[in-house]
């Protein structure tokens, strides 16, 4: 039995973006959203005119550690301070990963597909943004 998994798309990436930039413009927040499929790969990116320049960074930084970990940034925050199980995991990959909240994996029909990254407002407010986008897609 094959089991198709349907990939995360250009045209779901557009949703994402859009739904986490509806769930800041109605907090009065100005963000940095960015979209990676399951590979990592740059999908979608959006900054504000007037978000702080290092949003963009910090979004896709975000997306890429829930990317990684199959788990919401905001869920391992705790996880990788120094006295936490994980400390030395933030410097385990090449690539930098980023322990503020504001990352969530995107899932459809159980299977990771992607990632979505949301920086530039409160950790906690970004990571409602993403939340909200995240459900958009499915579970």
């Amino acid at each position: 039995m094959t089991t198709t998994i349907s990939k995360l798309t250009t045209a779901d990436a557009d949703r994402l973006i859009a739904a986490a930039r509806d769930a800041a413009e109605r907090a009065g927040a100005t963000v940095s959203v960015t979209v990676l499929d399951a590979g990592g790969h740059l999908l979608a990116f959006r900054r504000d005119d007037n978000a702080v320049l290092i949003s963009g960074e910090t979004s896709i930084r975000k997306a890429y550690t829930a990317l990684q970990l199959d788990a919401a940034t905001a869920d391992v925050v705790d996880a990788v301070k120094p006295d936490g199980p994980f400390h030395s995991l933030q410097t385990a990959l090449d690539r930098p990963l980023l322990f503020i909240a504001g990352g969530v994996p995107v899932h459809r029909d159980g299977h990771l597909i992607g990632a979505i990254g949301v920086g530039g407002g409160a950790p906690a407010d970004d990571h409602r943004f993403a939340t909200v986008a995240a459900a958009t897609i499915g579970s």
